[in-house]
C-alpha cells in the first residue's frame, strides 16, 4: 500500500470515528464490557490458527468477518476506514502492545487479513 492510500485510510477512520462518537454520545450504545471480552475471545482463537495460515485463508478470513462485526457495534466503517484501523493497530503503540500479547506477529497478520477482507468484502 502506498503512502498515500494509507493517509487516506488514517484520515477516513479519524473522521468515521468522530462523527459516530459525536451522534452516538461517545459510543453510548455499545455494550464496552462485551465488546472487549469478545475481541479478547477472537483474539486468543485466531492466535492459535497463525501457524501456516495466511491472512487471505477462508478460515482466517472467517476471524476477520467476526472481528469486522464487532467493530460495527460501534459504527460500520467504510473499506477506507476498516483499513485505517489497521493502520492504526500497526502504528499505536498501545494497540500494538495489546494486539501482540495473543500472538508476537498479530498485528501485521491481522492488518494483511483486514486489507484483504475489505478489498474483497468492503
Amino acid at each position: 500500500m502506498d503512502e498515500q492510500y494509507a493517509a487516506l485510510c488514517r484520515r477516513s477512520l479519524a473522521e468515521e470515528q468522530a462523527r459516530s462518537l459525536s451522534a452516538t454520545d461517545g459510543w453510548a450504545h455499545v455494550d464496552k464490557d462485551r465488546v472487549h471480552k469478545d475481541w479478547h475471545d477472537l483474539y486468543s482463537e485466531m492466535a492459535s490458527h497463525l501457524a501456516g495460515a495466511r491472512p487471505e485463508d477462508d478460515h482466517i478470513q472467517l476471524f476477520i468477518e467476526r472481528h469486522f462485526e464487532i467493530a460495527c457495534r460501534f459504527y460500520v466503517p467504510t473499506r477506507n476506514a476498516y483499513i485505517g484501523m489497521a493502520i492504526l493497530y500497526s502504528e499505536d503503540s498501545a494497540m500494538k502492545e495489546f494486539h501482540n500479547s495473543y500472538h508476537p506477529e498479530m498485528v501485521d497478520f491481522l492488518g494483511n487479513a483486514m486489507y484483504a477482507y475489505a478489498q474483497k468484502r468492503l
